[in-house]
């Protein structure tokens, strides 16, 4: 069983604080602890005006495989023995995640120094100038550094998670949470975090969800810019400056990462050669898959299959 300990510490944003506990919480192979800050007390929780009391306190989180770490007012000073709990899970090799202005606590305990990070885009500036050490990245949605992730503020918490899920039981199962809750499978982590939404009665009012779907739909067959442009009915230069306004990417970064996901949710589920997982994910040759699947996945589509399955055959009881 996987521990995830949930800081609660002082000023914690409520929803980042529940973000984690609720994607965790509804995927098989986690335990979730929330480990307040005041052990078995009440924690304030900044603007939200509420207080948490858990079973659970930062002794509870020692042993725990990963550590999230939630928003929080970046105006409170972290305390003392947060930062030491950081820095003694990290030294022991647990993974370290925060979610928006957990980031500046992250980056207290010293665990950011030459790492690039991200928080919200509105508090990037305060974080590289409190943080001189720390390459902050005020554009994408989370940042995995390996060991240690961040995200930008809120519901980037949920993409941070489910990609956590990604990693550490596969596309198929975190797709199977993704929808549970609601929300898309996968966001990718390079993407904007500053998404506009255009006046409907603007020259760009109109909603792509009809083409976005007929994408996902034909995710086996070749597809150019000129086919999805033909499709939404619109010139390709519109349709770029569209697709960027309404989900933060471009058309060929969006269909390549849902053709990933595909592939990736086939080489776990199924025993289909590599040759026809390539195929049926639109990528036509194995060569071609082996290439975009080790660019962004950082493995070939033969080993992940393997390195998954070995896994799952060690989660089994």
């Amino acid at each position: 069983m996987h521990v995830v300990a949930v800081l609660a510490v002082d000023g914690v944003v409520g929803l980042e604080l529940t973000i984690p506990c609720q994607v965790f919480g509804i995927t098989p192979g986690y335990e979730v602890r929330v480990c307040a800050q005041r052990s078995a007390a009440a924690t304030t929780a900044g603007r939200e005006d509420f207080r948490v009391v858990s079973r659970y306190g930062l002794a509870d989180a020692e042993d725990a495989d990963t550590l999230v770490v939630p928003g929080a007012d970046p105006g409170l000073p972290p305390n003392p023995r947060v930062l030491r709990l950081l820095r003694a899970a990290a030294a022991r090799g647990a993974r370290v995640a925060a979610i928006c202005t957990g980031a500046f606590t992250l980056a207290a305990a010293g665990l950011l120094d030459g790492r690039r990070a991200t928080t919200h885009w509105m508090l990037a500036g305060q974080l590289a100038e409190s943080h001189p050490d720390v390459t902050v990245d005020p554009s994408v949605l989370f940042v995995d550094d390996g060991q240690i992730l961040t995200s930008a503020g809120v519901a980037a918490g949920l993409d941070l998670c489910l990609h956590l899920v990604r990693r550490d039981r596969g596309a198929a199962v975190a797709a199977g949470t993704a929808r549970q809750i609601v929300m898309p499978p996968q966001r990718s982590g390079g993407q904007a975090q500053f998404i506009e939404h255009p006046d409907p009665a603007g020259a760009d009012a109109g909603d792509l969800a009809p083409t976005l779907r007929w994408m996902r739909e034909n995710l086996t067959s070749p597809m150019t810019l000129a086919d999805i442009a033909a499709e939404a009915t619109m010139s390709t230069r519109t349709l770029s400056r569209r697709f960027r306004a309404q989900t933060g990417t471009t058309p060929s970064r969006w269909l390549l990462d849902h053709r990933l996901q595909r592939a990736r949710e086939l080489l776990e589920t199924t025993d289909l050669a590599v040759e026809r997982v390539a195929r049926e994910t639109g990528f036509g040759s194995a060569e071609t898959l082996r290439v975009h699947f080790t660019e962004h996945v950082g493995t070939s589509p033969r080993a992940y299959r393997g390195t998954f399955r070995a896994e799952a055959a060690r989660r089994v009881p």
